[in-house]
């Protein structure tokens, strides 16, 4: 396996993006559970196979292209658009929060980000869980830790560094639709059925007065590259009850995704009940902790 990650890791973006989407289409069709859920997921968003057709093959390239974002000395090219957005936030003085689905090329949405603006306002820190495979473990802590972001682990710890950077005037990142261990959520809608969701994103915008910026990136066709897209949230701040902090959050998950359902993961359990995990993620820690 390390050898087929060096061998990806060198193609041109063109070829994995062809690749990918070829194996995205196989996972599909053998995999009849996944299919489901694919399909399932998407309806109950409103969208028909039909129109999301394209995310079967997006979902494969997020795992070819995968490689060479984590091994690549230089990242591709990346389009940054109303990134005047980040700077209002950053002008606030206050930490930014960075809220992204699993949309796109969420990998790279740190890693351009933090490419901007990290020489000047400091390291982005991301919660960070390793993988059970030693070599593949070794990978991602490399490339979780490139130069502009921290990997913290998930873990009590880890979450109260993301307070302390937030606190510092830096910046964390977040994907808000994951679903968090048991203890760590609240059920609220999603797409209009409840899902289980992480307070974390709410706790750490609620207690350290950040701001909270929306980002998504998008894969251009042929391989040509991406384009990141920021947007303020809707509403800010949150509010200060969690349980309606934490409805605005998916409200605005589901509005990026609506942006661009051909690119979303719609096979993601995002539906599924929490597992039971005493030592994971750690809910943020009340202000002054």
């Amino acid at each position: 396996m390390p050898t087929v990650f060096r061998v990806f890791s060198a193609l041109p973006l063109w070829l994995l993006h062809a690749v990918g989407a070829a194996l995205g289409w196989v996972v599909f069709f053998v995999s009849p559970t996944y299919r489901r859920r694919f399909i399932d997921n998407a309806a109950g968003a409103g969208y028909s196979l039909a129109d999301v057709r394209a995310a079967v093959g997006h979902a494969g390239r997020m795992v070819a292209e995968a490689p060479r974002l984590w091994s690549a000395r230089a990242l591709p090219p990346c389009e940054m658009r109303n990134a005047e957005c980040v700077e209002r936030a950053w002008s606030a003085g206050r930490g930014v929060v960075f809220l992204t689905p699993h949309i796109g090329c969420f990998e790279l949405s740190v890693q351009a980000t933090a490419q901007r603006w990290s020489p000047v306002h400091g390291p982005i820190t991301i919660l960070y869980r390793p993988a059970r495979q030693p070599w593949l473990a070794r990978v991602m802590e490399t490339a979780r830790n490139r130069p502009g972001i921290e990997a913290v682990p998930t873990t009590l710890q880890g979450v109260r560094q993301l307070i302390k950077a937030l606190r510092r005037g830096e910046a964390v990142g977040l994907l808000p639709d994951q679903v968090p261990p048991q203890g760590l959520g609240v059920w609220s809608p999603f797409f209009g059925r409840e899902a289980y969701t992480m307070t974390l994103a709410a706790r750490l915008a609620q207690q350290t007065g950040a701001a909270v910026v929306l980002v998504r990136c998008e894969r251009l066709p042929r391989g040509r590259g991406y384009v990141l897209h920021f947007e303020d949230m809707p509403q800010q701040p949150l509010a200060p009850e969690l349980d309606a902090a934490v409805l605005q959050i998916n409200q605005a998950m589901e509005h990026l995704i609506r942006q661009s359902p051909g690119q979303y993961l719609w096979g993601y359990a995002r539906y599924k009940h929490p597992r039971s995990e005493k030592h994971a993620s750690a809910p943020a820690p009340e202000a002054g902790a």
